[in-house]
């Protein structure tokens, strides 16, 4: 059994935060109910009787549920898990049967989008990794085996942009043509700008017809940025098998990129022609690669897959040194920020921030460029704070969090405000939450609640506004906006981590925690949990028992994989019986608190709650010391300790 801490400090007046978390855990069970009953058929497949035309699509049917087995982990139903898993086989069914999958994976397609569509499997294999080992494993094998044509270990390079379980599908797109659709062409241009018309004859919706071509010869085939999300798909491999193989690859890959980056002047490039060169088939461009720096989200694309490879490989190898793979061109681009209103940057991406920065889009404040091209760095937005915040959770270093601190400093809105929205990545609130961990955002809890609150509601009454409706291609993006189930609030309250990075990530935290008695993942009923401090010295936890009669029983896990070291659990203790008076006191007296401490000595302990406890919990980590796995406490046997 692991080292035991009994709670023995009174709960007398529940916390606010603890009520609302609880509240919003039952809120998400009736919401993710309806949205089942609503949107899907009897084997789980999303109502949907239209075909798909592109070879876009996949990801919008598997984003649906991305979330759902994330919950279950936090502490959601018992039975969210079995549901989860029975949407995921009816969904690859439905997109089997459009013509989409390839024993059970994407044909083809690039990793922008691959890596979302990828994060349900990731939790459902975070959830129960026994029964998903097999499945996960064979998707791995597509790239770490070279067999199966998509790794090429000589040059160390994916061969082409849209890749998976086809090696027939070559090229970009079906046809002679980039399927253009005219909104997209206005808010992004056209890739390969030095071979588009220019100035007068600059063309909104259909560029040269022999633009398709130029696409298919200069960016259909070797290797581009985005791929590094695929080190997710491997690093998830490694977790649930511990083969050296997925570590190995991991080293390979990852490190290829990260010495183009090095040659590069610390800046990641975004492409690589066949033969392994950079810009090899750019006319020596670093720039212009597929959803590269270029066309069409810059920084949102390469940003996000740089974070998941650099911290895939890094945890994997325990060679923090990958995570240059991301700082030079997050300080680069952070070096061409300039100040101004939202209403004046040129950027692509409007509906994203305009909802995010609510009032402050009129506030002048840090914007840095996304995009680069032959005319030099454009596209001017608000940073994508899920970047370095995941890079700060990850290595805890001062420099790391100096540039978080920089970045407030630079900011014209206050980080401290929390809005209601939810954006497509379930993210977006980590300013508020940043302020809150350095100490002036006191009220952030609630707050952050309260909106998760508005978001589940709001989607309960749009799911009730669009019930019925046979959803046609165009509008496949109904299901995401119409999920209920949001998750953000609760991870970064009791994991204690950011949002997963949407385009492939997995999960970071600082804790995380197990249902004693029910063996499975998440809190137990009646209980939250608060992580309000996670320096590199120290994360700070408290626990609550909201039950007045029942025990419950939580295992406390250092990190999302068990990679922490708990070297000691500090709490408060309350040894002083005097506070519940005589039969003739009609008040309480306030208990007297002291402190205790423990060495678990590995990366599990158990807290008992008693009925209406709580217990505040200060553990000192030894970051990244155990070898990271899906393994649960209850297969890893006993783990030693001392009172």
């Amino acid at each position: 059994m692991f080292p035991v801490i009994t709670a023995s400090v009174p709960l007398l007046e529940p916390p606010g935060w603890a009520i609302a978390q609880r509240e919003l855990f039952d809120l998400l069970d009736t919401a993710w109910r309806q949205f089942a009953r609503d949107y899907t058929g009897p084997d789980g497949r999303l109502v949907y009787r239209g075909g798909l035309t592109t070879r876009d699509g996949v990801d919008d049917f598997y984003e649906t549920f991305f979330n759902w087995p994330q919950l279950y982990l936090l502490g959601g139903a018992d039975d969210l898990l079995g549901e989860a898993e029975r949407h995921w086989a009816g969904v690859t069914r439905q997109l089997t049967e459009l013509g989409m999958l390839s024993e059970e994976y994407e044909r083809g397609y690039d990793w922008f989008h691959q890596g979302e569509s990828l994060l349900l499997l990731y939790f459902l294999c975070m959830a129960a990794p026994e029964r998903w080992r097999e499945r996960a494993v064979r998707f791995a094998e597509l790239y770490v085996d070279p067999a199966h044509g998509n790794y090429d270990p000589e040059h160390r390079i994916i061969r082409r942009p849209h890749n998976g379980s086809d090696p027939g599908r070559e090229g970009l797109f079906d046809g002679d043509s980039y399927p253009w659709l005219p909104q997209e062409a206005r808010m992004y241009g056209f890739p390969l700008e030095w071979l588009v018309p220019t100035g007068a004859e600059q063309p909104t919706t259909d560029p040269d017809p022999r633009l398709g071509e130029q696409m298919r010869r200069r960016m259909g085939v070797g290797d581009t940025a985005v791929n590094l999300a695929v080190s997710g798909l491997v690093f998830n491999a490694l977790l649930l098998s511990g083969d050296r193989r997925y570590r190995d690859w991991l080293a390979d890959y990852v490190g290829a990129w990260r010495e183009r980056a090095a040659a590069n002047g610390g800046v990641l490039p975004d492409n690589v022609a066949p033969d392994g060169t950079v810009g090899g088939l750019l006319e020596g461009r670093w720039y212009g690669g597929h959803y590269g720096w270029s066309w069409p989200h810059g920084w949102y694309s390469v940003g996000h897959a740089a974070i998941v490879a650099a911290l895939s490989a890094a945890t994997a190898t325990g060679d923090d040194g990958y995570t240059d793979l991301v700082r030079p061109a997050l300080d680069t681009i952070i070096g061409q920020g300039k100040v101004m209103a939202f209403t004046d940057a040129d950027s692509s991406l409007e509906s994203k921030w305009t909802v995010q920065l609510g009032p402050d889009v009129d506030t002048p404040t840090l914007h840095v460029p996304y995009r680069y091209g032959d005319h030099g760095w454009f596209d001017h937005n608000p940073m994508l704070m899920g970047v370095p915040a995941a890079l700060w959770h990850h290595s805890g270093s001062r420099d790391d969090r100096e540039r978080l601190e920089r970045l407030r400093a630079a900011a014209g809105h206050d980080w401290r405000t929390v809005r209601s929205f939810r954006s497509k990545e379930e993210a977006g609130h980590e300013e508020p939450w940043f302020a809150y961990l350095s100490g002036d955002n006191p009220d952030y809890p609630e707050r952050i609640l309260a909106a998760a609150q508005a978001q589940v509601r709001h989607r309960l009454a749009r799911m009730e506004h669009y019930r019925g409706l046979d959803v046609p291609e165009a509008d496949i993006h109904l299901w995401q906006q119409s999920n209920p189930v949001v998750t953000e609030a609760l991870v970064q309250l009791t994991w204690g981590g950011p949002q997963v990075v949407y385009n492939g990530g997995l999960q970071q935290a600082r804790v995380r925690y197990y249902d004693a008695n029910a063996r499975r993942p998440g809190l137990p009923p009646s209980v939250a949990a608060l992580v309000s401090r996670i320096e590199p010295e120290e994360t700070v936890v408290e626990l609550v028992n909201l039950d007045p009669l029942a025990t419950r029983s939580v295992i406390v896990q250092a990190g999302a994989f068990a990679e922490h070291h708990i070297r000691t659990a500090r709490h408060n203790v309350c040894d002083d019986p005097s506070w519940i008076g005589d039969l003739y006191d009609y008040g309480h007296r306030e208990p007297v608190v002291t402190s205790s401490s423990i060495a678990p000595d590995g990366p599990w302990l158990q807290v008992e709650l008693p009925p209406s406890t709580r217990i505040s919990l200060t553990l000192e980590l030894e970051l990244r010391a155990c070898t990271p796995s899906y393994v649960s406490p209850f297969e890893a046997g006993p783990a030693s300790g001392s009172a």
